[in-house]
């Protein structure tokens, strides 16, 4: 059965929405049939984006669609009354509703989150959540499924939610072959973080940056301070000191973080043993990954294990 997509945009909305039309139409080429597209507005016709690109819109009929995504733009979006009327008519009947970034306000305005985990771009979540206490706002995740309400963070993680979509639908083979002729290295879980640990420590030496990639490369090596020091060519003492003073933290914290990290993806992407994932992350017993992860992250990898398993049974269900 083909179920039919509606993209809900608006004046000024982020061009980079129209990039999950593109996991839709992978989708059609490796399971024919599967989803028909349509980019939708309330007044039908030419609706500019940020960008200064127009794209052509259907009026948008909320009673004609199997799922509705709404778009996002760069601020705060202002609904009018003509959209938040739609998308209410539009949750009667469609089986999934969704918001990419800042749709996420409009959602919220139209009522259709109260009660519900959202998330929407790190930027604007605090705000989110003030306008909105009714609402449970999860800043820190690439996207959010709850029941049938779905959301993503900003800008490519619109991807990620549509490739969740599409696995729902249609099995992880499929998204996995969606991914691989989009080049994507795999489908990110909901449940990751929207900030990588390379990212929030992004040091200025071009060294220091080869050592963090030479560590996220080879976590399952012992990695001590003589090896890192060997790969750039400096002493230990003076490796260690200029490790600290560009990434404000020491290499053992670093590299644990960077294991915490790894070990955390492999759990969401469907890994069940802890033994198994501590081995391949470097951590060598799940007794010590489960200490890593107490101080990184507050939870034990055994929660997040039960949390996956939850929601792969969500998606079956």
């Amino acid at each position: 059965m083909t179920a039919k997509i509606a993209l809900v945009v608006f004046p000024m909305f982020h061009i980079l929405d129209l990039s999950v039309l593109s996991v839709l139409g992978i989708a059609n080429h490796f399971a024919p049939g599967s989803y028909t597209v349509e980019i939708v507005s309330t007044t039908g016709g030419l609706i500019k984006s940020i960008s200064g690109v127009g794209v052509e819109t259907t009026l948008f009929k909320p009673d004609d669609y199997d799922t509705v995504i709404l778009g996002s733009t760069p601020g705060i979006p202002v609904p009018d009354a003509a959209l938040l009327g739609s998308l209410q008519t539009a949750a009667l009947s469609a089986r999934r509703m969704a918001s990419i970034c800042t749709g996420a306000f409009i959602l919220a305005e139209a009522g259709l989150l109260d009660g519900r985990s959202v998330t929407t771009h790190w930027s604007f979540a605090d705000l989110l959540a003030l306008r909105f206490p009714q609402i449970r706002v999860e800043p820190d995740k690439i996207f959010v499924r709850d029941g049938h309400v779905w959301s993503s963070a900003g800008m490519t993680a619109c991807v990620d939610l549509v490739l969740g979509m599409v696995e729902a639908d249609l099995g992880h083979e499929i998204t996995k072959k969606i991914c691989k002729t989009m080049v994507l290295y795999h489908r990110r879980p909901g449940g990751q973080s929207q900030f990588s640990v390379l990212a929030e420590i992004d040091p200025k030496q071009e060294r220091i940056r080869r050592v963090l990639s030479f560590i996220k490369d080879n976590l399952r090596e012992p990695l001590s301070v003589q090896q890192l020091a060997d790969h750039v060519n400096w002493s230990p003492r003076h490796f260690s000191r200029a490790f600290q003073s560009e990434t404000g933290m020491t290499p053992a914290k670093a590299i644990e973080k960077l294991r915490v990290e790894a070990a955390q993806v492999l759990i969401e992407s469907g890994h069940a043993s802890a033994a198994r994932v501590a081995l391949l992350t470097g951590f060598g017993d799940d007794e010590r990954m489960r200490r890593a992860f107490l101080r990184v992250l507050g939870d034990v990898p055994q929660k997040l294990v039960r949390d996956s398993r939850v929601r792969k049974l969500a998606i079956v269900v």
